[in-house]
């Protein structure tokens, strides 16, 4: 796998849509921001586990094996689930600047309807 649990090592906005998406993306990308910032934007494609739920315990059924990029609004949040995720065996790496660096980078942000989404 691609990526280094443990090692510190964060992934660009760039980088991680480059390995999340695609005809066979090489890993997912999990959204750990809350619910209401879910829904107002998000990337397409993207799982929603809540990093309040991923702390209490959360299942991750969603990654198919495949190695997580762990995105928050900033990436605080992220790098705390990245840790929780590296307990468990997870391979996941979170992704530098969070969903405010991927929609200044112009990458693609929805809402809960599939439409334009902002970054709450």
């Amino acid at each position: 796998m691609f990526l280094h649990r443990g090692s510190g090592q964060r992934l660009s906005v760039n980088e991680a849509w480059t390995r999340t998406t695609g005809g066979c993306p090489e890993a997912v990308l999990l959204d750990v921001r809350e619910e209401p910032e879910w829904r107002t934007g998000h990337a397409p494609g993207a799982v929603h586990v809540p990093l309040t739920d991923l702390a209490a315990g959360a299942t991750m059924l969603a990654a198919r094996g495949l190695p997580l990029v762990v995105i928050c609004r900033s990436g605080h949040r992220s790098q705390q689930a990245v840790k929780i995720l590296a307990e468990l065996g997870a391979d996941a790496v979170d992704v530098n600047g969070g969903m405010m660096a991927w929609a200044a980078a112009g990458l693609p942000v929805i809402d809960e309807r599939g439409d334009g989404g902002s970054i709450a």
